[in-house]
């Protein structure tokens, strides 16, 4: 779908921007006039809703509601897509330059919706727990506990804080030792401290009449420093049971479906804590705002499942030797923990970011939302109609929401962006990797850029930094001239401005490819590779790279390989293979597949294997290339093969010197198949019997 199959409504903004329509018109291969609107949100909006009709294009985020909400009056069944254009273009100091890019942000808006992804369902009822010092808890429990179903539990001294009246929700104390789950599936651990448990306690009083230190308040719990042992308290409270000074019972849990931790420190340290948990700290501003929030997060609701794993490609581990774990460290969110060889993924901690996407060499985990092969559509969509159009080294800016308001701040506030830097908005900032990026590239980009605003993990920015540091040595390492790969790092409008003003222009790739990127990582980075060496200024066959690169090749000591082939079969990617037939003892390797793991060099007991990023292109990357082989060691009766020479010549030596086989022939029996080893086994006890028997006839000839 294209946008000449859409009814398109493009608005100068009351004249503020300086839109070229029969260029537009033009760039966009329409059929007839592009009807530029003046002020379509306002006098014209009566046309609107008389004409507007089928699929619609929208070139106006501003009054999107307004916009359906006319056509839904009208009775219009038609749907809607908007598409930013003032900010992003038309508010620019290059605005008049500006019209391939508003092309290909129109042509791209009016791709086909990517397709549905797998839904993650929580259901919440309002179970609240409350946790944090009393006097704050117990005042937030009293305003919620008729909406919600609530629960306090109050930590640190309560000294001076009256209990409610009415046992209206249930009031423990203690403190927190584990938290655990999401939004509908909390479960809390905590320990009674205090040797009256608020639960059981009647508030009866009895406690604190007989006390002599005052050491019990109508908080009901026990100042400890105060207490002198005398336990009046525990014979008044009687068979009530809630003061227990030699508590036996002090572990507690619980599920809940929504936390509000008052602490002042959060429970959860991870950058993104699980949904249904907020720590509003000590502000009452910042609590009230998170209450109004909770509020609404009772019932059903859904999350796109972000990502897709594929394990069979996953080089976390193989036969418990350790090998990537990229994705487990970078998750801002926790949910990724190791499984056993592969990696297993809680799907209601999962953000959606798509770092794990990003670093994962192998490409196990792959980004849905959308699918790569869909992110590729748009980028070819862009850089297609922003060449056809008249454009000129195009840099693509990948963001997510918080840098679409900043880079609206600029449109409104700032510079704008230049006329050559066309957004791409993508769930967030770390969901794009190298793939990705060399893809664009090949499309014909002069740069890519990637939109860092601080509201993300620390620890993305720095992958993407080195990401794409190994982008950009490919790229030089092919003769393509300038920085094509940038992190931009602004937290306000001047600092994005200085940024993107400032860029200068890499030397583009002078075709652009036509291939579609593919959902496979591996699949698409070769495809891209590729492409930029077949029309590389310097078609080179390797590029050295930074160690941690996801390409690279492995050294064999030759001298110390027993070609025990134990990496053949550790190597997750099938980069390492043997010969074919089997029958010939052969290291093999694959450099295309090599995602340096590592779990080789871990797996080989004679640490004969060492690891060297870099890229190696061309037809020899793909095709299997011996690393070592050996000679064959013959069973020495039948002469069937029993393994190499030199791993039969180490046995043997190591053995040599071994009680078992101090007997004259056990050693030489090693060299026999195991068919061989029983039939001469059978053939001396044959032997021995022979020489016994011939023995005892000798001496007695009467029994012979």
């Amino acid at each position: 779908m294209s946008v000449r199959d859409k009814q398109l409504h493009v608005c100068n903004c009351n004249g503020t921007m300086p839109l070229d329509e029969q260029a537009l018109a033009r760039a966009l291969e329409l059929s007839g006039p592009l009807p530029l609107h003046t002020q379509l949100c306002q006098k014209e909006l009566g046309m609107f809703a008389q004409h507007t009709s089928g699929d619609v294009l929208v070139a106006c985020t501003q009054e999107a509601r307004l916009f359906g909400d006319v056509a839904e009056d009208a009775g219009k069944t038609q749907t809607i897509r908007f598409v930013n254009i003032r900010e992003s273009a038309g508010w620019s100091d290059e605005a008049r330059a500006a019209t391939p890019k508003i092309a290909a942000l129109l042509a791209a808006a009016a791709l086909p919706e990517p397709e549905p992804v797998p839904r993650v369902t929580f259901r919440s009822e309002g179970q609240l727990l409350i946790i944090g010092p009393a006097e704050t808890v117990l005042s937030w429990a009293d305003k919620l506990h008729e909406h919600l179903a609530v629960t306090a539990l109050i930590t640190g001294a309560a000294r001076g804080v009256e209990l409610p009246v009415e046992h209206e929700y249930p009031v423990y104390s203690g403190t927190v030792r584990r938290i655990g789950g999401w939004l509908g599936a909390f479960e809390v651990e905590w320990t009674q401290d205090n040797p009256i448990d608020l639960d059981v306690c009647t508030r009866c009083n009895a406690c604190i009449k007989v006390c002599p230190e005052s050491a019990i308040d109508w908080s009901y719990q026990i100042d400890l420093d105060r207490c002198k042992d005398h336990r009046l308290c525990v014979t008044a409270c009687g068979a009530v049971g809630a003061i227990d000074f030699e508590r036996g019972d002090k572990a507690r849990s619980e599920r809940f479906d929504l936390v509000l931790d008052l602490g002042r420190e959060a429970f959860f340290r991870m950058h993104q804590p699980p949904q249904g948990y907020w720590n509003p700290g000590a502000d009452p501003l910042a609590q009230a705002g998170i209450v109004a929030e909770i509020a609404s997060a009772v019932g059903e609701f859904e999350k796109p499942k972000f990502f897709a794993y594929k394990a069979s490609i996953c080089a976390h581990s193989r036969s418990r030797q350790p090998g990537c774990n990229q994705c487990i460290d970078i998750c801002s969110t926790q949910a990724i923990r190791a499984d056993g060889d592969h990696v297993l993924v809680e799907p209601h901690l999962c953000m959606g970011c798509g770092a794990c996407a990003t670093v994962c060499p192998s490409g196990a985990m792959s980004y849905a939302y959308p699918e790569v092969a869909e992110l590729g559509m748009r980028v070819r969509t862009l850089l297609a109609t922003y060449a056809a159009a008249g454009g000129r080294d195009p840099c693509l800016l990948f963001h997510d929401a918080h840098g679409r308001e900043l880079i609206n701040a600029s449109g409104r506030r700032g510079r704008g962006l230049p006329a050559r830097v066309i957004p791409v908005e993508i769930q967030h900032m770390a969901a794009a990797g190298i793939d990705a990026w060399l893809g664009t590239l090949a499309y014909g980009a002069s740069e890519v850029c990637v939109l860092a605003t601080g509201a993300e993990a620390p620890q993305y920015a720095s992958a993407i930094a080195f990401q794409m540091s190994i982008a950009d040595t490919i790229a030089e390492g092919l003769g393509y001239q300038g920085t094509h790969m940038k992190l931009v790092t602004a937290r306000d409008v001047v600092a994005l401005d200085a940024a993107l003003w400032s860029l200068t222009p890499a030397l583009a790739v002078r075709m652009p490819a036509t291939f579609h990127w593919a959902n496979d990582k591996r699949t698409t980075l070769y495809l891209a590779l590729d492409h930029l060496r077949a029309h590389a200024p310097v078609p080179a066959n390797e590029i050295a790279l930074a160690a941690g690169s996801p390409f690279g090749t492995i050294d064999v000591d030759r001298d110390a390989c027993t070609m025990c082939l134990a990496c053949v079969g550790a190597c997750p990617e099938g980069a390492i293979v043997d010969h074919p037939q089997g029958d010939l003892p052969q290291l093999r390797f694959i450099e295309t597949k090599c995602v340096q793991c590592g779990i080789c060099a871990a797996t080989c007991p004679e640490d004969a294997i060492s690891l060297r990023s870099r890229l190696l292109l061309g037809a020899e990357a793909k095709q299997p290339r011996v690393l070592n082989e050996a000679v064959v060691f013959k069973c020495i009766r039948c002469a069937k093969p029993l393994g190499t020479e030199k791993m039969i010549g180490n046995m043997l030596a190591r053995l040599a010197g071994h009680s078992m086989f101090a007997e004259a022939g056990s050693l030489e029996r090693l060299k026999m198949c195991a068919d061989c080893r029983v039939l001469d086994m059978m053939t001396k006890n044959l032997d021995i019997a022979a020489h016994a028997a011939g023995d005892s006839a000798a001496k007695d000839p009467g029994k012979s």
